[in-house]
Formats: C-alpha cells, sequence, structure tokens
C-alpha cells in the first residue's frame, strides 16, 4: 500500500457486546476484514472493542452491520463524548448467579450428604423443576449466542456450554420418561446442567468485575476531566461554560481545590499543581506567571489566571487517554499464537467430544456414561482464558505504568521493551539538565572569588544569554549585591563589555584574552582542567586604560540529573548495557559517562548520524532502546528497537517513540523495563495456565475422570485466575513510589 493510501486511512472504535471467548474475537475481526475497504482490524476481548483501519468510504455503519451479521452488537464509539453509562438495572448484577445458586443448591445436596454416609435423594419431578428455570431462563444467555454462532457457521464458548448443559438435561429427562411409574429411579444430571451453568455463571460474574479492575486507569484519567471552566471575560466578567465551548485564548479563572479545565499558560498569580495523576509526580510542583499547566492538575493554595493553549481532543490529558487506551485495545505480537489456535479450538473439542462418546458407547455399551464424558469434554474446554491471558495483562500493566508517569503507546512497545538488552541516551536534557550553570569561579592572584562572581553578574545584568542567566542564578544563590552595569555592549564573537563600578570590564573567551595581550598565568593549570572536563571558559578582565588585567575566570557545564546515576546504576543491575550518544565535545562527553558510570561512550555524533550508530547497536542482535528529547532525536528513536521521549521534549520525539516518559526523570527508564518484564511475564503464565487447563482437563474428561460439574468449576476457575493474576500488577510500585 503506497503511502498517499496510507495516509488517508481513518480510525473507527467500535464497542462490541456479546463475545465470550478467544473464538469470538477471531470471528468478529473475520467479519470486519471481510468488509470492502478496511486494511486492518483488531478486537479486544478484555475491553469489548474493534479498532478499526479502513478507507475514508468506510462508514461505522457497514462495520457495525458485519458484526451484527456475525452475530454480535456494535455501536461506534465517539472519542470527542464521554462515554455513554449503561442504564443501571433495579437488580444488583450478580442476580442470576445467586438466582441459578439457589435453584442449584437442592439438586447438588444430595452429593454432599452422601459423603457424609447419608444417601437421600430429592424426587425426580422436584429435579426437573429446579432445573428447568437454570437451563432456559438463566441460561438462556448461552442459547441465544450459541445460535447466533451457529448462523454465522461458527462455535465460541457459548455453544460448548448450551451443547453441554443441553446433553445433561435431555439425558435426565429421557431416564425420568423411560422410568416414570416404575420402582427405582436412576441417577438424573440434572445437578450436573444447573451446576455448570450456575458455575459458568458466576466465572464469567467474576471475571467481569476483574475486568473493570483493569480499565481503572482509564476511569482515573478520565475523572480528571472538569466539566466546566470559569472563564474571565474582557470587561472583567467571570462567566462558567462548559469546557468544550472554551476557546483558545480565553482566560480561565482556576480557584485553590480546582483542576485546571484546559492546558494553558499561567499569566497572573501562583500556586502548587498537583500532577500526579498525569505525570507520576508525588509531589506538588510549584507554579507561577509564564508557566505551562495541564488540563487536569489540581490547583493547591493559589488563584490562577491561565490563557488557553490546547482545548479538546489536543490536550495533554486527551492525548494521554487516547495513548493508553490505544495501547489496552491493541493486540500483543504473541496474541497471534492465540488467535490461530482459537480460530480451529471450537471445531477440535466438537470433534474430541464426539469421539469420546462414540468410544465410550462402542467399547462399553454404556450410551449414559458416554454422553456425560462428552458433556465433561464440551464443558471443560472453554476457550475464555485463552482470550483474556494476554489482554487483561497489557491492561492491567499500561495502566499501572501511566499511574506512575511511563506512558506506553502501544502493545507492542510494551513486549520488544521486556527483551531490551542495551540502552543509548542522548546526553543534553536527558541526562542532563539540558541548560548551563556555573561549575567554577575561579579568581586571579589577589582577586576575592566573590568580587570576580559579583562583577561578571553585574555585566550580564540585562542580558538572557543562558550563560549570562547561569551567572546571575549563581550570584543570587550566593546573596551578592548587583548593579547593572552601564553602557554594556556585545563584542561580537569576544564576549561582552561594560562599566561596573566605575571601571571597564570584560568577560568573555579566549580570543578576548589573547587580543588583549595576556596569558592564562596562574590559572592555565586550572583552565586546562576545566576544559579537559568539558567546561566552557570564559575570562573576566579590568582595564585600565589601554592596559588590561586578568580577574578571575568562569567555567560553565551542564549539570546532571539528580536521578541520572540511580537510573544508570539500575539498568546495570537488571544486565543491561548502557551507551551514550552526544554531539558534544570528548571531553564533556566523557566527564558525564565517568561520573555516571556509562559503559560506552560515543562523542561528536552528529544528529543525522545518531540513527545510524543505534542501528550498528543492533547489528549483533540486541534489542536496543534509545532515550532521547531533541527534535534531532527523532531519526534515532524511530530506528531503535523501541524509543523512549522524555516529556517536555520536542513533539516529533514523543510521536515516533513507543514509550513517553511524563517526567524528566531518568528513572522512568529502568521502571518502564521493569514493568514490561513484569508485564510480559504475566502474559506468559496466563498463556500457559490457559493452554494447561485444556491440555490436561480435555484428556481427563475423555476419559471420564472429571465429572460435568467439576469440569464447570475448573472452567470457570482458569478464566478468573488468569485475569486475577494479572490484576496482581496494580501493586507493582516504581521507584518514586
Amino acid at each position: 500500500m503506497n503511502a498517499a493510501v496510507t495516509a488517508s486511512l481513518k480510525d473507527i472504535t467500535l464497542q462490541v457486546t456479546g463475545m465470550s471467548c478467544a473464538s469470538c474475537v477471531g470471528r468478529v475481526e473475520k467479519a470486519l476484514k471481510k468488509v470492502p475497504g478496511v486494511t486492518e482490524a483488531a478486537v479486544n476481548l478484555a475491553t469489548e472493542t474493534a479498532s478499526v483501519q479502513a478507507l475514508p468510504h468506510v462508514s461505522a455503519a457497514e462495520l457495525t452491520s458485519a458484526i451484527e451479521k456475525a452475530g454480535y452488537a456494535a455501536a461506534e464509539v465517539d472519542e470527542t463524548r464521554a462515554p455513554l453509562q449503561a442504564p443501571k438495572s433495579p437488580l444488583p448484577e450478580w442476580w442470576p448467579v445467586a438466582a441459578a445458586a439457589a435453584f442449584t443448591l437442592p439438586l447438588v445436596l444430595p452429593m454432599l450428604l452422601q459423603v457424609l454416609g447419608i444417601d437421600w435423594m430429592l424426587a425426580a419431578p422436584w429435579q426437573l423443576a429446579l432445573a428447568t428455570p437454570v437451563q432456559f431462563w438463566l441460561g438462556a444467555r448461552f442459547y441465544i449466542a450459541g445460535w447466533k454462532a451457529l448462523k454465522a457457521r461458527a462455535g465460541n464458548m457459548d455453544l460448548l456450554v448450551a451443547l453441554g448443559t443441553s446433553a445433561a438435561y435431555g439425558l435426565s429427562v429421557y431416564l425420568m420418561w423411560k422410568h416414570a411409574g416404575h420402582e427405582g429411579m436412576p441417577h438424573l444430571y440434572f445437578e450436573a446442567s444447573a451446576a455448570v451453568i450456575t458455575l459458568v455463571l458466576l466465572g464469567k460474574w467474576l471475571e467481569g468485575r476483574a475486568k473493570r479492575q483493569t480499565a481503572d486507569a482509564i476511569r482515573a484519567l478520565n475523572a480528571l476531566k472538569p466539566v466546566t471552566a470559569r472563564v474571565r471575560r474582557d470587561d472583567g466578567r467571570e462567566i462558567e461554560l462548559p469546557v468544550g465551548q472554551v476557546a483558545l485564548g480565553d482566560l480561565v479563572v482556576v480557584r485553590p481545590g480546582d483542576r485546571v479545565p484546559v492546558d494553558g499558560e499561567i499569566v497572573e498569580g501562583r500556586s502548587h499543581l498537583d500532577e500526579s495523576l498525569i505525570t507520576g509526580e508525588s509531589l506538588p510542583v510549584a507554579k507561577g506567571e509564564g508557566d505551562k499547566v495541564t488540563g487536569g492538575a489540581l490547583n493547591d493554595d493559589g488563584l490562577l489566571l491561565v490563557r488557553t493553549t490546547a482545548i479538546g481532543t489536543e490536550t495533554t490529558l486527551a492525548r494521554i487517554i487516547r495513548m493508553v487506551e490505544s495501547a489496552q485495545a491493541a493486540k500483543a505480537p504473541i496474541q497471534r499464537i492465540v488467535d490461530r489456535v482459537s480460530a480451529v479450538f471450537v471445531p477440535v473439542v466438537l470433534g474430541i467430544a464426539l469421539l469420546t462418546f462414540l468410544g465410550w458407547a462402542g467399547f462399553t455399551g454404556d450410551w449414559e456414561t458416554a454422553l456425560i464424558n462428552a458433556v465433561a469434554v464440551l464443558v471443560i474446554a472453554c476457550p475464555c482464558a485463552l482470550g483474556l491471558a494476554t489482554p487483561t495483562a497489557i491492561m492491567a500493566g499500561t495502566g499501572v505504568a501511566a499511574r506512575h508517569g511511563i506512558l506506553i503507546k502501544d502493545a507492542e512497545a510494551l513486549e520488544v521493551a521486556h527483551a531490551t538488552t542495551v540502552v543509548a541516551f542522548d546526553k543534553t536534557g536527558t541526562l542532563t539538565e539540558g541548560k548551563p550553570s556555573l561549575a567554577a569561579a575561579v579568581p586571579a592572584p589577589g582577586v576575592e572569588r566573590g568580587e570576580v562572581l559579583r562583577i561578571a553578574a553585574s555585566l550580564q545584568a540585562t542580558s538572557s544569554h543562558p550563560l549570562a542567566l547561569a551567572v546571575l542564578e549563581a550570584a543570587h544563590s550566593e546573596h551578592l549585591a548587583i548593579s547593572p552595569a552601564q553602557g554594556a555592549k556585545a563584542l561580537p564573537g569576544r564576549g561582552v563589555e561594560g562599566m561596573v563600578d566605575a571601571q571597564t570590564v570584560q568577560l568573555g573567551s579566549k580570543r578576548l584574552l589573547h587580543e588583549a595581550g595576556l596569558d592564562a598565568g596562574p590559572l592555565a593549570a586550572d583552565a586546562e582542567r576545566l576544559a579537559g572536563e568539558g567546561k566552557t571558559v570564559s575570562w573576566l578582565l579590568r582595564r585600565h586604560g589601554s592596559r588590561s588585567e586578568l580577574m578571575g575566570l568562569l567555567a560553565f557545564g551542564d549539570t546532571l540529573k539528580p536521578s541520572a546515576q540511580h537510573a544508570i546504576a539500575r539498568l546495570h543491575a537488571l544486565g543491561i548495557r548502557t551507551v551514550m550518544l552526544t554531539g558534544d565535545n570528548r571531553g564533556a562527553a566523557t566527564a558525564v559517562g565517568h561520573a555516571l558510570g556509562i559503559d560506552d561512550v560515543r562523542a561528536e555524533v552528529l544528529p543525522a548520524d545518531k540513527a545510524a550508530a543505534v542501528q550498528a547497536l543492533r547489528q549483533d542482535g540486541s534489542v536496543v532502546a534509545f532515550v532521547g528529547d531533541g527534535l534531532n532525536d527523532g531519526p534515532a528513536l524511530a530506528a531503535a528497537s523501541v524509543g523512549f521521549a522524555m516529556a517536555g521534549g520536542a513533539d516529533v520525539a514523543t510521536e515516533t517513540a513507543g514509550i513517553t516518559l511524563m517526567r524528566g526523570d531518568t528513572r522512568l527508564v529502568p521502571d518502564a523495563l521493569d514493568v514490561s518484564r513484569r508485564t510480559y511475564s504475566k502474559i506468559k503464565q496466563g498463556l500457559f495456565w490457559a493452554f494447561a487447563y485444556n491440555v490436561l482437563g480435555i484428556p481427563l474428561a475423555a476419559f471420564g475422570l472429571l465429572s460435568p460439574v467439576i469440569a464447570g468449576a475448573a472452567m470457570a476457575f482458569s478464566s478468573v485466575s488468569v485475569v486475577a493474576n494479572a490484576l496482581t500488577l496494580r501493586r507493582w510500585k516504581g521507584t518514586q513510589a
């Protein structure tokens, strides 16, 4: 497919109801892919959604029609509106389970009493009266869904349950009719059919509860969306509007205790904002005039006036929700194995059940036992657990990661990240703060250090150059008295000059020093050492007529992020090799690499060559993650096995990366790899147990070693246990917790 066609594709999300197992997922996907113009369709059993890529002429109505023909119900999801709440039933959702249990308990009671040596059996008419409502009222859902599957020439879990329980119920009715009026009624199997339906209903209810817990992250993020905003008009009036009616440039008033309704910039006021559910930062962040704020953050203690810069689906919160939803709805590559198995699963099970019946009937002549064993095969072979193992683990893993400020764009990024063997870092803005700071102020003999810093700061007082700001910040931190220089002017290519304390002073490069006819003298060793560490050295001179005097030197460097050393140490503890790729000079790069303990430092790498360097790291089969934040990091992020973009960097970086870190905290890198490893482990555990239940259970049932009741309990337990195991991921805590 050419690039023009790919660019024109649109995404449609549908809510699908009526699916019960992995076979249903395969059938819905198959139906969607048959619609002309659909290029890709992925269905998620845990979220009950279908994500479709299609050409512009394909409508949601065509897609829902295809799904309905396959035996399910569907509706388009409108991402611009809050999801519609299902109408609440006056009855609790667990009532079918309770009703089925009430009808089934008297039927199962004789089996329990036999263990105590009490031989008692409920009269046959009473057994029929209790089993019938369970079979045809509470169990009607299985018949309806099974019939739809048959009409679509497919099979699913509901069909297996309907066939199995109907066989047990029908055999019981036949035996009851055959022995009516005779002494001694043989054992009937009403308790098996009723118990299986009850256990399956219980399993589906527990499974539903567990699945809702995996979606907690999305619900928590949606809860951050304010409904209204207080907007200040030009005449000073404040009016309350729905958030959807706020326009770009509007001034929004945010009171203490309110959530910020839009993305914007503070034009008035100071406060602390709680952004924990957006960035994972546990402590409130101080904000003032000129600072950017994110919609959904909680305003703590100050009144703020915010100019709106993003609204609707373009806000940071909306994009976060979209990214988390996309990751949770996507399929991991490992899911393809499940899809291939589930496509043939139900027909194979029906074949095994038929062989079980014929085998027992042929070799023993006891067709009643043959039928019951065939029923056990049908009941235990539920593909629910297979369909739930991967999506529930992905939902839980991506959800807990999002709560800690780690946004995983898709399931593939999550799956690839777990196998990472090399992490390559950009330096500036990733491992360092990305802005210069004063690393040293060294005075010449006879001059005080404070005097050097005070005069340099006075000379730079009106400049906005990054080095000037670094000098001023250092002077303010030492509480030095600064008086702005008079007649300050730039010396192109050399530095700056001005009058401080009625004397002419200059601050600039080594060229300025040489033009003044001076050398470094006693400061030469310090200058050489600092330059070797990658620091930028500036010289402070004082002029006396035509003669200049050296007062001292200032050295500037990019400060290491406090979290960087801890992050590198954790990566090494995880068995991961670390590399730094930077365009900086070798001295600066080596100093940073040595301070952090990075394994491989590559300096003076041009932006265009970073992607090639990442590709080279992958040549030996290594799985390489690249961490960056700048515009020039986009190609390297795309070239990596998985890219990590630091929030606050360029949009192209966050768009290209598979994982976005919502804080500029490098400790989130090992955290992301750790949660990825744990999630992938849960996927493998879930699939192992899902396959194991069937691989062990089906032969046991076929050989008559499992009754239908035990088979039903095992089937229900398999789904619940797989989902519950995935939910343990919600207890994961990062290094910031």
